[in-house]
């Protein structure tokens, strides 16, 4: 039995992990950590999602926790603001960041415990995201298989409380491993202290206190799948499995959200609002197939794909950006777009739906400065 051992995979390549399997360390090998390599004035095309042409003042890779430690004092010796990068794909950068950028790559899955009914594991921040979800379908765990095919990383899940199909990480989060930058130490932070909502924790609440470098998912050994989400159950068919339901979020997300390689995007642009029952009654009045789905204290989450369709956003460009013609949630940067073009079109975009319905849009992706901060978008 694997018990209490701890079990560190460095999942490169999903493909890999499921042709070989995991690689089990009996013993805890010491590896010399690298030297700190900052770099200077480097290009950050490559590491956003929306392939924004940013340029970095100062930049670093993370390896392990101490690489933390290390970076966030250079950055105080050199009096720049740090500025946490995970996999690029939900955040809007300006041209030229004067600060510290310091890019999130601890991998790992470490087997903290284990009983009947669940396994509980540690993960680096670094981890790509999907081949984490891929990867615990192999291992007949569940839980995340509604969240298949997210771009990012591991490491930026609880920020975001990323969700798909009915499922949110932080309903299998039990707790966050950072490194608080107030205290200067590192510590773990329980689900409920992260204080989880739609699209929201306390990462986002205090965003330049927290540098997380892993997560602890606990994660179940008997498939409770949740499946009755928009066309979800449809797809299924009479294949009412783990595998097939991940395979279907894929196929389906696959079908309406592109590729960012081919069209560099950061997904769902804008979060679906929350109304409450008065105004949801109001507007179905007018918009009797308003798509809706019940909330907690007697809310409503409608659909912001379905609000910008209505609009006349989907499929539609402003210059160099616009929202893409089978999704109408998705802003595609289609040529060499900047922040100004991208900040046009969705403030275009939440004037219309605004204008129409009454609803204001919040975009989801986090907005910073120059100074490697971040701000508000305005309203």
């Amino acid at each position: 039995m694997v018990g209490q051992r701890a079990l560190n995979v460095c999942l490169i390549n999903v493909s890999q992990v499921v042709k070989h399997g995991l690689n089990t360390l009996k013993n805890k090998r010491s590896t010399k950590r690298l030297t700190m390599n900052i770099q200077k004035n480097v290009s950050l095309k490559a590491f956003n999602t929306l392939n924004l042409d940013v340029l970095a003042s100062d930049y670093v890779q993370i390896h392990s926790p101490q690489d933390v430690v290390d970076a966030l004092a250079y950055a105080h010796s050199e009096q720049l603001n740090v500025l946490i990068l995970s996999g690029g794909s939900n955040l809007l950068l300006p041209k030229n960041i004067h600060a510290l950028v310091m890019h999130m790559d601890i991998q790992g899955i470490e087997l903290l415990s284990e009983n009947e009914s669940s396994r509980t594991l540690k993960v680096g921040a670094g981890q790509a995201w999907h081949d984490f979800v891929l990867w615990t379908t192999t291992q007949k765990l569940y839980g995340l298989q509604n969240l298949a095919l997210i771009p990012g990383r591991v490491g930026a899940a609880p920020v975001q409380n990323i969700g798909a199909y009915g499922v949110e990480a932080g309903e299998f989060i039990e707790s966050v491993e950072v490194y608080d930058r107030q205290q200067q130490q590192f510590k773990l932070i329980n689900a409920q202290e992260c204080h989880f909502s739609y699209r929201h924790s306390i990462f986002k609440d205090d965003p330049n206190r927290y540098v997380i470098v892993a997560v602890i998912f606990k994660l179940l050994k008997h498939p409770d799948l949740k499946i009755n989400y928009g066309d979800l159950k449809a797809a299924m068919q009479d294949d009412f499995s783990a595998e097939n339901l991940q395979k279907q979020v894929i196929h389906i997300r696959q079908s309406k959200l592109p590729d960012p390689k081919d069209f560099p995007n950061v997904g769902s642009f804008f979060k679906n609002p929350i109304i409450d029952q008065a105004k949801l009654l109001k507007l179905s009045v007018e918009f009797p197939n308003i798509p809706h789905y019940p909330q907690i204290n007697e809310r409503v989450k409608i659909a912001a794909g379905w609000l910008i369709d209505q609009t006349g956003w989907k499929g539609k460009r402003l210059n160099q950006v616009g929202m893409f013609e089978k999704q109408a949630l998705v802003l595609v940067n289609y040529t060499d777009a900047t922040l100004d073009d991208v900040q046009a079109t969705y403030r275009a975009v939440q004037q219309d739906v605004y204008n129409k319905f009454n609803v204001l849009l919040e975009p989801e992706p986090v907005l910073f400065n120059e100074l490697g901060l971040i701000e508000p978008h305005l309203r």
